[in-house]
């Protein structure tokens, strides 16, 4: 069976990170978070002291990228790779929401996204590969034989995020969390470098009203049908 590139796209929140790992364990594929590339270096940026609540030193970031090397790592005893940042497994860490709230800004620095999407494109070389983030159909596989766009409302995505936050133990309020999707939905898709959009060949998924077994299974059948050729 031909394997092919599953590109998938859309506003955080939306689930893609979910279904893009339930669709690459399903077909075998190799699975790639960009999302959490982006999230590591943002917390490497926070651990150097190089962005804060009223400091970005853009250019300390810049000079500092030779020195951020990242992986991906898979063992039995997960149910998804961790990402490694300078060796170390940072995939607990990255999630919170204060990396969540710098993660646009850093996002936005042109350096930072070449030096990713270099190493995102090198990930899908031989294909088989399901890459979930805010530019891949559109800028990392623009060549992708199926994209998807995620899309939920702010209030529904602020929802799911708020009830992962407190399961995790959090102590976070819901406004918090509604006021941070909404900043970086006006971030992402208003940033000059790559902002996030629908690829004008992507299929688009609402997911507002859909619980995790129907997301699944329609991007399921979607990837099975471009596989086979039906669509």
């Amino acid at each position: 069976m031909k394997k092919i590139t599953i590109a998938i796209d859309g506003y955080s929140s939306t689930g893609k990170s979910t279904v893009a790992k339930q669709l690459a364990d399903y077909l075998g594929y190799v699975y790639v978070d960009s999302g959490a590339m982006y999230r590591a270096v943002t917390l490497y940026a926070m651990q150097q002291g190089i962005i804060s609540d009223n400091h970005f030193d853009v250019e300390k970031l810049k000079e500092s990228l030779p020195s951020i090397h990242l992986r991906f790592l898979k063992e039995a005893a997960w149910n998804k790779a961790h990402i490694f940042l300078n060796g170390k497994d940072v995939e607990d860490k990255i999630r919170n929401l204060e990396v969540s709230e710098f993660v646009s800004p850093i996002a936005t620095i042109h350096e930072v996204r070449v030096k990713l999407v270099a190493q995102q494109q090198k990930m899908g070389l031989e294909k088989g590969v399901v890459m979930d983030g805010r530019d891949i159909g559109t800028v990392v596989f623009p060549n992708a034989e199926l994209k998807i766009f995620m899309n939920a409302s702010a209030k529904e995505r602020a929802q799911r995020r708020y009830q992962e936050l407190v399961a995790r133990g959090d102590d976070i309020q819901f406004n918090d969390v509604l006021k941070n999707i909404e900043e970086r939905d006006y971030i992402d898709t208003t940033r000059d470098d790559s902002p996030l959009r629908k690829a004008s060949d992507a299929i688009e998924i609402d997911n507002s009203d859909m619980n995790l077994e129907d997301q699944f299974h329609t991007v399921l059948q979607l990837a099975k049908d471009r596989i086979a050729g039906r669509i």
